[in-house]
């Protein structure tokens, strides 16, 4: 009886390692077309932003007029803005029910070869597994993420008050230039520029301050509250709208972006201002 469960269990072990496999390349697939679809779409985008009023007059003209009447050119529209969107999801749920699938049946195999108990009775309670370990792998790319631009921050910050010190300390003069996009930038007679890094702080800070719907001198509980009111507002699983994916995204990095290091910073330049 313990050789034909053995037989059993290599049997399964082995098809579900087939099954991984097919569904792995399956995912690989459709996760490359949803790219190549996607980078079609910003390539098309952008040839027609870049054509500026001549392209809107062509649309508004009557050749536009009939190209946006023919129903296969707004099928291929549809198709460029909504096949991503779907895709992307599509292939989030062929992960998720491979990882549901497999972990079941392994476990399945397991029991068998060796006696072992399963983790879980159904394949729903290795989605709930999976999903929280989605979200622990997200919040693991959102703490590196985070950790990475404070250091550029701080490397940024760090060489212009070093170099600052060091014009000080050796004499050398220099002008500030403050006219269009060079403002707040340091040109010396060697020719090379430094952008002080002050005023694209203050504006990024504010900008997300914005997206967030908050004041400037907002504490970081105001911010959470203003954050989490917007996330679950722009959500695209309760969100339908074409660019919820965008604006919860554009969400996300601002509330990472306004930091408890990042609301001490812009709250040491407005008081050195």
């Amino acid at each position: 009886m313990k050789i034909l469960k053995k037989i059993a269990g290599r049997i399964l072990d082995g098809v579900t390692q087939v099954i991984s496999v097919v569904l792995d390349v399956i995912i690989n697939i459709i996760d490359a077309i949803v790219t190549l679809i996607n980078s079609i779409g910003k390539g098309l985008l952008g040839f027609l932003t870049t054509g500026g009023c001549l392209l809107f007059f062509l649309f508004t003209g009557p050749l536009g007029l009939f190209l946006l009447a023919n129903p296969l050119v707004l099928l291929g529209i549809m198709f460029f803005v909504i096949f991503p969107i779907l895709g992307t999801k599509f292939v989030s749920f062929l992960k998720y029910v491979k990882y549901m699938v497999t972990e079941y049946l392994f476990d399945c195999a397991s029991y068998l070869m060796y006696d072992k108990d399963k983790r879980y009775n159904s394949f729903s309670e290795y989605g709930k597994r999976y999903k929280k370990a989605e979200e622990a792998r997200k919040r693991k790319e959102q703490q590196e993420r985070q950790a990475q631009q404070q250091r550029e921050w701080e490397e940024r910050f760090r060489q212009w008050y070093e170099y600052q010190q060091a014009q000080r300390n050796a004499g050398y003069g220099g002008y500030w230039d403050y006219g269009g996009y060079g403002q707040g930038q340091r040109s010396y007679n060697g020719g090379q520029s430094y952008i002080n890094p002050e005023i694209e702080f203050k504006n990024k800070y504010e900008r997300c301050c914005d997206i967030l719907g908050v004041s400037y001198d907002a504490d970081k509980y105001q911010i959470k509250l203003a954050y989490r009111k917007k996330a679950k507002e722009y959500h695209p699983d309760v969100n339908k709208s074409p660019d919820a994916t965008k604006m919860f995204q554009q969400i996300s990095d601002a509330y990472e972006f306004l930091n408890e290091d990042n609301i001490a910073r812009y709250q040491r330049l407005i008081r050195k201002n």
